[in-house]
């Protein structure tokens, strides 16, 4: 049994590497929730390669064929797409009432492909997204 003892800046080196080129991430999310309730609210879904659900017909078929859509109710349409909030959110205490059985899209809140795609955390969300490379080490990779 080989054991590596490894002081931080190298953990941290290696992390990178691996978090850029073999599961080619761009950013490391960082911080936890804080219980705000605000990302179970004003949500577009982006269902695959057809981007966000743009009608009510759409958004029908996808309840039929998967369950996580039946947690959403429909609030509202503009020019990105149809706009929901999740059925499952106590509004008094900002809790999710289903939590232990939540859906892996809520398990694994905020994504870096919700990120990457425009979307946005709210100011006094907990968590926040970091790039695993920062530019200034890429500009200096590329000048060498």
């Amino acid at each position: 049994m080989i054991l590596f003892n490894l002081d931080m800046e190298h953990f941290s080196k290696i992390k990178k590497f691996i978090l850029a080129n073999i599961l080619k991430k761009k950013y490391i999310k960082k911080g936890s929730c804080k219980g705000c309730g605000k990302c179970c609210q004003n949500i577009y879904v982006n269902h695959g390669k057809k981007g966000f659900i743009k009608t009510e017909e759409e958004f029908f078929r996808l309840k039929l064929a998967h369950s996580f859509y039946r947690g959403l109710e429909l609030i509202g349409k503009d020019e990105m797409g149809l706009l929901f909030k999740c059925k499952h959110l106590d509004y008094k205490t900002n809790r999710c009432k289903i939590h232990f059985f939540r859906p892996p899209v809520c398990r694994n809140y905020p994504m870096e492909e919700i990120f990457t795609m425009g979307g946005i955390l709210t100011p006094d969300c907990g968590y926040s997204f970091e790039p695993v490379q920062k530019f200034k080490d890429v500009l200096s990779k590329l000048s060498k």
